[in-house]
């Protein structure tokens, strides 16, 4: 209930009349059953305006420093997040991502929608970066369909580090479902899994345009951190 009064009450009609998103391939969303919706990730907001656009209630899974802050600030942005179906995960890996994964299969198995950002994380440039193989043991595990999402200019509208958005349109492009049922009972099996998220990559590279790099995200994210870092003046006198 919570859920639908900020959607249709209290945030969406807000933000559509701010911000304006179009959306491009509605039908590619199947109208029940659970699915898989794998987008690629340039902003913040991404998580918001996708939620916001498709008729059924999806969630994300999101880092659980989102849901642990303190103070007022703590309790809105943990009231937001949970308003807008995001789902708390820790990213730190190992068991956590064991955890994560059946945090997601647990969304796929009462027949609803989850959103995934295969890259894991946000691109630093704009650029599609490589897939990380959560995504294709969930979808195997759970045999359900991917549906590829390309979010349009949010990067512009929010970019990285900004605490408050630009005014400006953004849009939300919904591909075909991809269908994995060939690699059914194979998803113990790392090169199956490499391949099966390659083929999402590529969906998204195609649908979208953007530039592709095979590297991961956080690895261009340490680089850049690391050159920043370099170039700072030192401390010592």
């Amino acid at each position: 209930m919570f859920y639908w009064l900020m959607k249709y009450v209290v945030i969406g009609p807000v933000i559509k009349a701010v911000f304006r998103p179009w959306m491009v391939g509605r039908r590619n969303i199947p109208a029940e059953g659970a699915a898989i919706l794998a987008s690629n990730h340039l902003s913040f907001s991404d998580s918001i305006f996708l939620p916001l656009m498709i008729d059924r209630r999806m969630a994300f899974l999101a880092k659980s420093d989102y849901f642990t802050g303190k103070g007022l600030k703590g309790w809105a942005t943990r009231m937001f997040f949970q308003a807008t179906g995001q789902l708390p995960i820790d990213r730190s890996g190992g068991k956590a991502s064991e955890a994560s994964l059946n945090t997601g299969l647990g969304v796929l198995g009462r027949g609803e929608l989850l959103g995934i950002y295969p890259e894991g994380t946000r691109s630093p440039d704009g650029t599609l970066y490589r897939g990380r193989t959560g995504i294709a043991r969930m979808a195997l595990e759970a045999r359900v369909p991917v549906v590829p999402v390309v979010m349009v200019d949010t990067g512009a509208v929010m970019p990285i580090g900004q605490r408050l958005p630009r005014v400006g349109r953004v849009g939300i492009v919904i591909g075909e479902p991809l269908d994995f049922s060939r690699f059914e009972g194979m998803e113990g099996d790392r090169y199956v899994l490499r391949s099966v998220t390659d083929e999402i990559m590529v969906a998204l590279q195609r649908l979208g345009e953007q530039r592709y790099e095979d590297v991961y995200a956080s690895t261009v994210k340490d680089r850049l951190a690391s050159a920043q870092a370099a170039k700072a003046p030192s401390s010592r006198h």
